[in-house]
């Protein structure tokens, strides 16, 4: 099916307190010279003990208004991705259609991990593209700050917060999409996890309620051998090879993950839009937030090609391929 759905607007927003590398050197065994040597991250954004995902949502989405100067007014559906909303229910996207007085709007929250935004925008271009939908706000946003373990040094230093959006809406004649796919392996799913109401969703016992816990060779081993795959079987959906490829932008999980996929699909390091030096691993703001610096720094040109992968927690991905229409 020939997409109907168009990116038309983006912003992000990061809290304003900073946390460095040096900051870990006073709270857990480690120093800053292997935080950036295993993981490429120099600093990360945290929230305010008041400040929550949806006040990080909704000030990417004034800023996505100041950007672009688009009217809100008509959107009829807001996505928020998140592992962290506020509360159980009521969902982040409904008080994000409370706070911009959007009158005719559905609002659901996904929980796809990292691979979330991805998630999100794939299912905009659905229903838009279907006719459901003619104006979607799509939203990436964690606070993961908030469910990080302080005295666990091999996760700690990894988490930050922060919030990007995308406006998507209805064209006859200039779409964004080109090609999209997604998929899971639930079985290695206890390789990342943060538990709630259950500990006993996989056969051992879960620890650590409330926080999350992450098996780090795990994760890796998984993304560095599925996430390439994932990419050539999204080319060969399309016309284009990775050499038309202007921009890749993955999760910002880990320098060192992603130079591994870039190394094994062919992908250059140096056309690859990370987040991750100033503001972590920020799970599914990852991707938003790196294509706001692009934009920017005026890396992005319309037109560009872009290559946008999550994955996560799940163990979950989800890839699309789009055309930059802004």
């Amino acid at each position: 099916m020939i997409s109907k759905a168009k990116i038309t607007a983006q912003g992000a927003y990061v809290p304003d307190k900073i946390m460095t590398n040096k900051d870990f050197e006073k709270i857990v065994e480690t120093n800053d010279e292997w935080i950036q040597k295993r993981t490429g991250i120099y600093e990360r954004r945290i929230s305010n003990k008041d400040e929550f995902v949806s006040d990080l949502s909704y000030k990417a989405v004034l800023n996505l208004q100041k950007n672009y100067n688009v009217d809100l007014s008509d959107v009829d559906m807001i996505i928020n991705a998140t592992l962290t909303p506020d509360y159980k229910t009521p969902s982040v996207a409904s008080y994000i259609q409370s706070k911009l007085k959007i009158p005719n709007s559905g609002a659901i929250d996904i929980n796809a991990a990292c691979a979330g935004f991805t998630y999100g925008l794939n299912i905009a271009n659905g229903l838009i593209t279907s006719g459901q939908n003619k104006k979607v706000l799509v939203i990436g946003s964690e606070t993961l700050s908030k469910i990080t373990d302080y005295s666990d040094r091999s996760t700690c230093i990894l988490f930050g917060d922060g919030a990007g959006a995308f406006l998507l809406e209805f064209t006859e004649d200039y779409p964004s999409f080109i090609t999209s796919t997604f998929g899971s392996d639930g079985e290695k799913g206890h390789n990342l996890y943060c538990s709630n109401l259950s500990t006993h969703m996989f056969e051992e016992e879960l620890s650590n309620p409330g926080y999350v816990v992450q098996n780090g060779r795990g994760v890796y081993k998984w993304a560095v051998s599925t996430i390439p795959k994932v990419i050539t079987n999204l080319l060969n959906q399309s016309e284009f090879s990775i050499d038309d490829i202007n921009w890749f932008v993955p999760h910002s999980a880990n320098e060192r993950m992603i130079e591994s996929i870039c190394e094994k699909s062919g992908i250059k390091i140096s056309n690859t839009l990370l987040s991750l030096k100033n503001f972590g691993n920020t799970s599914s703001a990852t991707i938003p937030l790196s294509i706001n610096q692009a934009v920017i720094q005026n890396k992005i040109k319309k037109d560009n090609l872009l290559l946008l992968i999550g994955f996560g927690g799940g163990l979950t991905y989800s890839a699309t391929l789009i055309r930059w229409t802004i």
